[in-house]
């Protein structure tokens, strides 16, 4: 298992954000991957780190703050706590996120708590969203178990077990076996995305319709001049990274007034963690109109009402249903993994990079051409096993981009 874990951290460090010699790595770790943190930071400096600088996050911590602290204390944000962060990435630096959920942590807090501190860090950090969001830094997410997570998603076994299992899929989701290098198999399949990706910007689509048997027919307008992408990224520097690790996934940029119809969750959505189970969204001209949950539709709620911008699209990913962490059947209850088996909407904010000449436009250029803005982007998961996805071009013959909740030949 050792060998195995420096394997991984080797993918993050060198596959994930392509760490240059020199340069500044900064770590986000949930606290329960605080041993695999310190693996990817011995790899970091093996790299040629100029320097690693490790921040961790406690959820428990965390629920506490959102179960006693006033409304103003919460969405107090101090001035230091965003230049600490500033000062790295004017200088250079990159950015890992180690993940370790535990899904539902939050269920017993205020979603409008939560919603409102959410809110008022993301006003006040629009700066450093700007470098991911705008790939102006290399940045990505891996995640690590733990053993509530774990017993979440295998509830048959002892915790032992069920974080073993977990490990063992995580690990099977990036490639990292005894017996390949991980960098390698990951160089190939971003060779695929590039393949696929070119595929999807030759057709030019006007459009994508989407039917499923859980009842989504849903159609989304595409910007004028829109990119596809998916797999490696490219940073303001020319150097390539992978922003999710794994990732399963191709995108595109929606038009903001150009949704109409409904669409029906397939997996549940751990928001703020809260659990939205069953959930459905009705949309008139890009926005949100009607929209109901089996559980959590508090929290569903809060998303939609967190600004102006999260109650329309600003990401469509097709996902094959054939992919492997779909072909695993297991439910994950993160988005990181949830994603990667699934097609998915995002509500919220837009990934400029996915409009031609979006990185140089303002904002009122990119609110103009189509694009969403917001200080959100949560992904949502509703692919199936018999989603069919049309490809509409005004005045010529529709194609058939997935059927029966996979690539046809020409996409794959």
């Amino acid at each position: 298992m050792t060998d195995l874990l420096r394997k991984y951290a080797r993918l993050a460090v060198r596959g994930g954000v392509n760490l240059q010699p020199g340069q500044i790595l900064m770590i986000y770790a949930d606290i329960e991957s605080y041993a695999f943190a310190r693996i990817v930071t011995e790899e970091a400096y093996a790299c040629g780190a100029k320097e690693v600088v490790v921040r961790y996050e406690d959820a428990q911590i965390s629920r506490l703050h959102y179960l006693h602290q006033s409304d103003d204390t919460l969405c107090r944000v101090r001035p230091w706590q965003l230049e600490s962060r500033l000062d790295y990435l004017k200088e250079g630096a990159c950015i890992l996120h180690i993940i370790s959920d535990v899904p539902g942590v939050f269920k017993d807090c205020d979603a409008r708590k939560i919603a409102q501190a959410k809110l008022a860090y993301a006003k006040a950090s629009k700066e450093i969203q700007r470098y991911t969001m705008n790939n102006l830094c290399s940045w990505s997410i891996i995640a690590v178990p733990n053993e509530q997570w774990a017993q979440q998603v295998f509830e048959e076994c002892s915790a032992q077990e069920a974080l073993d299992r977990l490990w063992s899929s995580i690990l099977a989701s990036v490639h990292v076996n005894r017996n390949s290098d991980p960098i390698e198999v990951w160089n190939a399949r971003n060779a695929m995305f590039e393949d696929r990706v070119k595929a999807l910007n030759d057709c030019a689509f006007d459009a994508l319709h989407f039917k499923s048997e859980l009842g989504t027919d849903l159609e989304i307008a595409l910007v004028n001049g829109h990119i596809w992408e998916g797999g490696s990224e490219k940073n303001a520097s020319g150097v390539s990274f992978n922003p999710n690790l794994p990732t399963e996934e191709v995108f595109t940029m929606p038009h903001r007034l150009g949704v109409n119809g409904i669409v029906y969750a397939s997996r549940p959505l751990d928001y703020n963690g809260v659990l939205i189970k069953d959930f459905y969204l009705r949309f008139e001209k890009g926005k949100v109109v009607d929209y109901d949950a089996r559980e959590g539709k508090q929290a569903l709620a809060s998303l939609l009402s967190f600004d102006e911008g999260s109650s329309y699209l600003g990401e469509v990913a097709l996902v094959a249903d054939d992919s492997p962490i779909s072909r695993s059947k297991i439910m994950y209850y993160n988005t990181l993994f949830d994603e990667n088996a699934s097609c998915h909407l995002a509500l919220g904010d837009t990934y400029p990079s996915c409009i031609c000449n979006g990185l140089s436009m303002s904002e009122d250029e990119l609110r103009r051409a189509g694009g969403n803005q917001s200080l959100t982007h949560v992904d949502f998961m509703f692919g199936t096993p018999h989603l069919t996805v049309k490809g509409i071009r005004r005045g010529k013959k529709d194609i058939t981009v997935m059927e029966n909740g996979n690539f046809t030949d020409e996409f794959q």
